[in-house]
């Protein structure tokens, strides 16, 4: 079986997943064969790929679903055990799943329309705390979920990269920032079990209502779950005036529906904007440019 990988997607997972990345995609084409027998598939076509090869199937009833195969990680078998844990409830279905190779068979959400294909803002912002608000819940006693605390571990890598300075980052933002961190994870909030890339690429339409996808599966603070949301849709950069008045009313929004305190909402926001443009610098070589504006720009907010 012959499959025409794209080159941004071959990209991401050598740069991601290193040797294991390599046998992934040489294995890739067999794998994708194991699912078809053992799930009874007949294949449809190939999504936009990033770091999981993804493509419609139809089941042998007839039934629309999904197959998602990546790199088995520990963040793949944590969005299984996610899944597992919604039963549908705000997210679409696990229908089947094989962790050891790295295999789920999921629910075709139908019409599948995405979050941000709404032009209304306020209203997108109504329907994602909603949802957000169905996916949260306590985090299981026994589980095998990601700790929100370990990817800002991440960021006491910084200044050993750059010799003992920031790098691509002004000095003062780094040092409100990791005094945010500090601050925040010192705070007595009870954890939740969150999506931990909830934005609205990920935020479907479908005839059970709004649904989220591809949950990384994260114990934290509820109040993170906002971060990528207020960056989104990725893309293009608003002018800082826009981007400001956005903000401010999403969170308000978010506030208002959730009973979130508006500066932790900023703060966590922060933090994100910055380990996201950390995890760019880390990972392709970029400066996360994206990141690193909208981080100025909540902290203009913020003063």
């Amino acid at each position: 079986m012959f499959i025409n990988l794209p080159s941004p997607f071959v990209k991401n997972i050598i740069n991601s997943f290193g040797d294991p990345g390599r046998r992934y995609l040489q294995e890739l084409p067999e794998l994708i064969l194991i699912a078809t027998r053992r799930w009874d598939l007949i294949l449809g076509e190939a999504f936009p790929l990033s770091y999981n090869y993804v493509c419609a199937v139809t089941r042998d009833d007839g039934t629309p679903a999904v197959l998602k195969i990546g790199v088995p990680n520990p963040e793949l078998i944590s969005e299984i055990n996610a899944l597992k844990i919604y039963k549908g409830k705000g997210a679409c279905r696990l229908l089947e799943s094989a962790s050891d190779m790295g295999m789920l068979l999921l629910e075709r959400l139908q019409p599948g329309k995405m979050l941000a294909t709404l032009t209304d803002d306020d209203h997108a912002t109504e329907i994602a705390a909603k949802v957000m608000k169905a996916i949260h819940r306590p985090p299981p006693k026994a589980n095998r979920f990601i700790r929100l605390r370990g990817w800002f571990d991440e960021l006491k890598n910084l200044r050993p990269r750059f010799g003992g300075g920031t790098g691509p980052f002004p000095d003062i933002t780094v040092e409100i920032v990791e005094e945010m961190v500090r601050e925040l994870f010192a705070e007595n909030r009870p954890y939740v079990l969150l999506h931990g890339d909830f934005h609205h690429f990920n935020i479907l339409s479908s005839e059970r209502g709004w649904l989220v996808i591809d949950p990384k599966g994260v114990i934290g603070p509820a109040e993170y779950e906002a971060g990528p949301l207020l960056l989104n849709p990725w893309g293009e950069m608003p002018n800082e005036k826009e981007a400001i008045q956005r903000t401010r009313r999403r969170i308000s929004i978010l506030a208002e529906q959730l009973g979130f305190d508006q500066q932790r909402l900023l703060k966590w926001a922060i933090c994100f904007s910055f380990l996201s443009a950390w995890w760019d610098t880390t990972e392709d070589g970029s400066g996360g440019e994206y990141s690193n504006a909208w981080t100025e720009i909540l902290l203009k907010i913020k003063r």
